[in-house]
């Protein structure tokens, strides 16, 4: 007498099984790549804005206290949206700047937030949760 062919109801349950553990694996680790690569937009206007705030304070022997001085739109945006960028001055005397680019649209569930730069040059992840940026992979 001769077997049937074909799959079983079981075998077929744990291919789909296997699959979507597969699916999911990929999903998250697709998802920490995106957020990862949307970050360069950050750390691209952050940098023209440190750029911009230098040449400044080379001819006017000061910061620019905003970001209209430096020639940016209000409000400013990083070039593809994922950030929106924010100019505080560190005292009064505009000796200091911190530029901050704060996630926003899908860019909101980055766990490393906003990201900022300093007069200094320091790269700073969100002053909240300073153990998102540990060994530096926030920048």
């Amino acid at each position: 007498m001769e077997r049937p062919r074909g799959f079983t109801l079981l075998e077929l349950v744990i291919v789909v099984a296997i699959v979507a553990i597969l699916a999911a694996i990929a999903t998250q680790s697709y998802a920490r790549y995106a957020f990862r690569s949307h970050r360069t937009d950050a750390h691209h206007m952050l940098m023209t804005i440190a750029q911009a705030q230098e040449r400044w304070h080379a001819t006017y022997n000061r910061y620019a206290e905003d970001l209209g001085q430096l020639g940016f739109a209000n409000p400013v945006v990083s070039p593809h949206g994922y950030y929106h960028i924010g100019l505080h001055m560190a005292d009064n005397a505009a000796e200091g700047f911190v530029a901050t680019a704060m996630p926003g649209g899908r860019q909101a569930g980055d766990a490393c937030g906003s990201l900022s730069i300093d007069n200094a040059g320091r790269k700073l992840p969100d002053g909240a949760d300073a153990a998102a940026n540990a060994n530096g992979k926030c920048w």
